[in-house]
């Protein structure tokens, strides 16, 4: 992975000057101040590394994240503003009140804003009301799932945005969000900079499927997987208890199967996992069809759990439709699969009982576990460290158990998606015995 980005390299708005208020806080004697020279290493693979020492390639590094001693911003004079954009995600309101209250108790900011329903927030026509916030506004909300700012879809335009930046004297902007919402914040900080604003954009990435690129971990992750074992366990109750029966789970998984993969692995009573990075074919002598006819001919009962994204060759023939954000809208592989498994088993009169669990809309409006909880804390703290200190077009990422700045571009410069040689996927294959569900060509 060392060879992917030659320069990691985080914007600055200018030189910071002014002394950090944590220096003279009573956490002073506790907090480890971090040096811009402090990097984390992007790849440790000591093959990697030899063989760009051997080509006197420069080895590739994350700025790390945390306290400076030196910030940019004079905090009594400092206007902050965050939103959330997107798919709703379990921890949304721990990573609000976390930005928050670091801002408020600990670097002394008194003017924090909430932009309502996403990029909407910004754009006079929809007339959505800003929300100030302080910690007696996000003190119990972590038990509340979804945004309490809430979220919309779709682009809205660059230009208005930053207007209305300006109006409201904003000096830092947090936008949490998922790829498109990073790429959106990348284009307002880069017409920003063309504008010569100092206005500093932090981004925290969104993603319950944990499928944006170098970021190790997503917050919501947990939760989903948390989740989703309790759905596989229903499921194998429900197989089971019936003779010839099927558990169907229609997981999270838009590109990357990462829920699907790892909550089978969390819970193994499931048989067949469909991801979308790992092809298969539903007839044939080695296609799912026939494989579930062995499993109930030899067991008496299945489970299968299904990435929203996997199969989707089997709608080739139908239209393509796109969201208010421009992606392509899925067809529904956990419908398709139920239909396809009943026509299958009745057309050989052998008699099922098939129970269909899609508990996705569930999963993504709960609010976060204990675990997410505390990654939210940490990615929202770091992002107001990150932001004090001028830095801009950045997001806030875990990468070798150290959390480290990431540039915009990079982050979305392509998807992260389970490899189908990688050890998560071998380790499905070893706990499920599924195989390939491959026809040989």
């Amino acid at each position: 992975m060392s060879h992917e980005i030659l320069d990691t390299t985080i914007p600055s708005l200018g030189k910071a000057g002014i002394d950090s208020p944590l220096i003279s806080s009573d956490i002073a004697s506790h907090q480890s101040f971090i040096d811009d020279k402090d990097r984390i290493l992007v790849s440790i693979r000591m093959a990697e590394l030899e063989a760009d020492l051997k080509k006197k390639k420069p080895l590739t590094y994350f700025e790390l994240a945390g306290p400076r001693r030196k910030i940019y911003y004079d905090a009594s004079k400092l206007r902050c503003a965050m939103v959330t954009c997107g798919g709703l995600c379990p921890g949304l309101n721990d990573i609000i009140r976390s930005i928050v209250l670091e801002l408020y108790h600990h670097y002394g900011v008194r003017n924090i804003y909430g932009m309502r329903y996403g990029l909407q927030g910004f754009i006079p026509k929809y007339g959505h009301e800003v929300m100030d916030l302080g910690p007696a506004s996000v003190t119990n909300i972590l038990d509340r799932g979804g945004s309490i700012l809430g979220s919309s879809r779709g682009p809205q335009d660059i230009d208005e945005i930053i207007d209305c930046l300006e109006r409201m004297n904003i000096s830092i902007l947090f936008m949490i969000g998922g790829d498109g919402t990073l790429r959106a914040a990348e284009q307002i900080a880069d017409t920003i900079m063309k504008r010569k604003l100092k206005i500093s954009v932090v981004g925290i990435p969104k993603t319950i499927d944990n499928d944006i690129h170098l970021i190790s971990r997503s917050f919501g992750f947990d939760t989903a997987v948390d989740v989703s074992t309790q759905a596989i366990i229903g499921a194998h109750n429900e197989a089971a208890g019936y003779p010839n029966g099927i558990g169907l789970i229609k997981l999270m998984g838009r590109h990357s199967g990462f829920i699907a993969s790892t909550a089978s692995l969390a819970q193994q009573d499931v048989n067949f996992v469909l991801i979308p990075e790992v092809d298969f074919d539903l007839e044939g002598p080695s296609g799912l069809l026939a494989a579930l006819e062995k499993r109930l001919a030899s067991r008496g009962h299945a489970v299968i759990v299904a990435a929203e994204g996997a199969g989707q060759k089997f709608f080739q023939d139908s239209p393509e439709e796109r969201d208010e954000s421009g992606n392509i809208r899925l067809k529904d592989i956990g419908v398709f699969l139920k239909n396809a498994i009943s026509n299958h088993f009745k057309s050989r009169n052998i008699e099922i009982n098939m129970k269909y669990i899609d508990p996705s809309y569930m999963i993504r409006s709960l609010p976060a576990n204990a675990n997410d909880s505390v990654f939210c804390g940490f990615l929202g703290r770091n992002a107001v460290h990150a932001g004090m200190a001028g830095k801009t077009k950045l997001v806030i990422g875990r990468w070798n158990n150290h959390f480290v700045h990431i540039p915009m571009e990079a982050a979305t410069s392509q998807r992260k998606q389970v490899c189908p040689d990688g050890e998560l996927w071998s380790a499905v294959l070893e706990a499920t015995g599924q195989g390939s569900l491959k026809n040989p060509a």
